[in-house]
């Protein structure tokens, strides 16, 4: 019985420490969404633009590899 106080106290300073966490995103949800699709949009320009680099590599004979086209040994 002597460490009641004691699991009083890290309880009170467990939920201290969940209500800094809690406030530390400080953003709401729609501007959380909003950030999260601009980058989904950056992402998706990135895709495309590798994506037209690899089948302008492959239309101009650019196999990529490098090398004459044998194996190393």
């Amino acid at each position: 019985m002597t460490r009641g106080n004691q699991r009083e106290r890290d309880r009170a300073k467990a939920q201290k420490a969940a209500q800094g966490q809690k406030k530390s995103t400080g953003k709401s949800g729609s501007e959380m969404l909003r950030d999260k699709d601009k980058v989904a949009q950056i992402m998706r320009e990135k895709q495309q633009k590798a994506e037209e680099k690899r089948k302008a590599d492959a239309a101009a004979g650019g196999g990529g590899g490098g090398g004459d086209g044998e194996t190393p040994k």
